[in-house]
């Protein structure tokens, strides 16, 4: 058996530790070179190449750093990056699909994407994970990063191509500034998030059942939760500025302020950044402290509604 293990190992080595910092840097650099050549020829069919270099180079490196932490070798690395490509692309359909039926514009319309975009990130990971013949926290963490990310990276091209499109023409600035923007607070969102969500869902889950219990369902709502105040911090800065300045400036109709006094062009800003900042900090505190708690192995089956995965039982040896 000794033997066996060790010409497996030596067959399938595991990638560099810095693996994804060299996926990081690989990857900048291709991008970086994109725009140069795209702004000295003006060529407008590298434009597909610099949206989606741009949409998929941070979460791809998240992508490649969490599996160096998975739990068990039941997580491959074919099987880490199919989930990223497949889960990102039947959340975001599923979530589509879900917000131009179910939500109008109203109060609680953040909370109602919140919830929608969950739900549909943490069933594509229970529909594509449920043949997995062991579930540990912290293989369900990776692989909700992984379901996370992949929704974050095509949400953030979707972005990337309409913000191409302006009045005065096509623009690359826009395309760059989106990009760099979503890049940064990348990490905080949907991939967080979701690495949460699968933590929690494969703590108690095993081969035969998913176990839905009351830990699933209070994760599910804090994600949603964080999810709304992340989308909602514009709005809620801005009836926080006139709550604190008063409504001096001219109201417009899209909900900003159409000539803001000099304190209120800085505080807006200002506080939008500091709630971004303390629900990204919620996010990873709560994801540490999954991380932490979580032991090796399997943890013990948990009372909860326990939903079939289709998966037969192992065979005895």
């Amino acid at each position: 058996m000794d033997g066996v293990g060790r010409q497996w190992t030596a067959a399938v080595p595991d990638p560099p530790r810095r693996q994804w910092l060299r996926i990081f840097l690989t990857g900048l650099a291709l991008w970086l070179g994109t725009v140069a050549v795209i702004l000295l020829t003006g060529n407008p069919t590298l434009l597909p190449t610099l949206v989606l270099l741009g949409s998929f180079l941070v979460p791809v490196t998240f992508v490649a750093w969490a599996f160096q932490r998975r739990d068990t070798g039941e997580v491959t690395v074919s099987g880490v990056f199919g989930t990223f490509l497949a889960g990102g692309v039947l959340g975001i359909l599923a979530s589509a699909v879900l917000e131009s039926y179910l939500l109008r514009p109203s109060a609680l319309l953040f909370l109602g994407v919140g919830l929608i975009e969950e739900a549909a990130k943490l069933a594509a990971l229970a529909l594509l994970t449920r043949q997995l013949a062991t579930k540990t926290t912290r293989d369900g963490m990776v692989l909700g990063a992984a379901v996370g990310f992949g929704f974050s990276a095509l949400e953030s091209a979707g972005y990337a191509f309409v913000a191409l499109f302006t009045v005065q023409g096509l623009s690359v600035v826009q395309v760059v500034q989106t990009e760099i923007l979503r890049g940064l607070v990348a990490p905080v969102g949907h991939g967080l998030w979701t690495a949460v969500l699968g933590g929690v869902l494969f703590a108690p889950s095993t081969r035969e059942h998913f176990v839905v219990g009351l830990r699933l369902l209070y994760a599910y709502l804090g994600v949603a939760i964080l999810h709304a105040l992340w989308d909602a911090m514009h709005v809620l800065a801005f009836y926080l500025t006139l709550l604190f300045t008063g409504a001096r400036g001219l109201l417009t109709l899209d909900g900003s302020l159409g000539r803001p006094t000099p304190v209120q062009a800085a505080l807006m800003p200002a506080l939008e950044g500091l709630g971004l900042t303390l629900v990204g900090v919620v996010g990873v505190v709560w994801l540490v402290a999954l991380w932490r708690s979580a032991r090796p192995g399997p943890e013990r089956p948990a009372s909860g509604w326990r939903v079939p995965t289709g998966a037969g039982r192992a065979p005895s040896p």
